[in-house]
């Protein structure tokens, strides 16, 4: 385990007022984005509310605290699917996407099947999210599949057909997407036990799912601004802070999560803070590809496994996951 971070040691601490952190690029070093984890704990036990000078934000970490900040109408809300905002996208009928979901997934995972091998983050789940949508978008790709032309050339059909795509424009924003997936296969994918009891119970997918949002969020911090005075578990947050939420540290808070730190497609006490939960298209959309991108390179590659001395390292600080995914398809 990494040693305990230097940078979350007070500069000044006066009553009522947060610690002021040393300095950012200690918090943001390259352990951080190695592991940011044993930095994630060392703030909700010692610094749940602390201010960053040189970037003049101020650090939430506990679950309760991110919580109430996302949801919270006193602070500024952004654009992460599924929250207020996307109240205004029009409902779209979820057998439609659904279909687009698996008949792309069902091209994709067949072209990778006959590889010796092949890297899931670059051939599969950079093109299932922007794939389903282009087929989503397009009446006749709906009936017929990604096919041919089509399928070589996905980032420009979505980016032309964005504007009329059925799902809203928080759909065409596909790459929280694309690295929730990558994140959700690297931590299925890497156990067989857990694909065995995903094979035989398919309705534990959608709770796998949303363990991975929450214990490897792929994106990894949020921000607000308040518009007033909140008071939080570790302090008062002044009107007009800027607050950047942890929602890495967030997902993996023992006062919220038994065991935070493992991954339990069974898990009696989930919960996830990436999506708002109010109706959006994109998390819809997220879901499905998770469900059937899982179920169709699972069907056409049933001794999928990793490549040999390959496994998923996890990068990034803001936003997370594996950048490359080796696998051999057959196994």
């Amino acid at each position: 385990m990494p040693a305990e971070p230097t940078a979350c040691v007070p500069v000044t601490q006066t009553p009522g007022a947060a610690p002021r952190l040393r300095g950012v690029a200690r918090l943001l070093g390259r352990g951080a984005v190695r592991d940011p984890y044993p930095y994630y704990r060392s703030l909700r036990e010692r610094f749940p509310l602390a201010y960053e000078p040189s970037i003049g934000v101020w650090l939430i970490s506990r679950y309760a605290d991110v919580a109430t900040v996302l949801t919270d109408a006193r602070f500024t809300q952004g654009d992460r699917p599924g929250d207020p905002p996307c109240a205004a996208h029009p409902r779209v009928a979820a057998q439609g996407l659904r279909e687009a979901v698996e008949r792309t997934a069902f091209v994709l995972a067949r072209r990778i099947a006959g590889r010796a091998q092949a890297d899931l983050v670059e051939e599969f789940c950079r093109w299932l999210p922007a794939g389903a949508l282009a087929t989503a978008a397009a009446g006749a790709g709906c009936r017929h599949g990604l096919g041919g032309r089509e399928a070589r050339d996905i980032p420009r059909l979505v980016r032309g057909r964005a504007a009329a795509a059925p799902a809203g424009p928080c759909a065409a924003r596909t790459a929280v997407r694309e690295t929730a997936l990558a994140s959700f296969l690297a931590n299925v994918l890497g156990d067989p036990e857990r694909v065995a009891a995903l094979r035989a119970r398919p309705g534990l997918i959608r709770h796998a799912w949303t363990e991975s949002l929450r214990r490897d969020p792929p994106v990894q911090v949020v921000l607000r601004r308040a518009s007033a005075e909140v008071r939080l578990s570790g302090g008062t947050l002044p009107a007009g802070a800027r607050v950047a939420c942890l929602i890495g540290a967030a997902g993996r808070d023992p006062d919220r999560f038994r065991d935070p730190d493992r991954f339990d497609v069974e898990r009696t006490d989930s919960g996830q803070l990436t999506f708002g939960t109010g109706f959006c298209p994109a998390v819809l959309l997220s879901r499905l590809e998770a469900e059937h991108g899982l179920r169709a390179l699972l069907d056409a590659m049933p001794a999928l496994r990793w490549a040999d001395g390959f496994r998923p390292a996890p990068a990034g600080l803001i936003v997370r996951a594996p950048r490359t995914l080796l696998v051999s398809p057959g196994g």
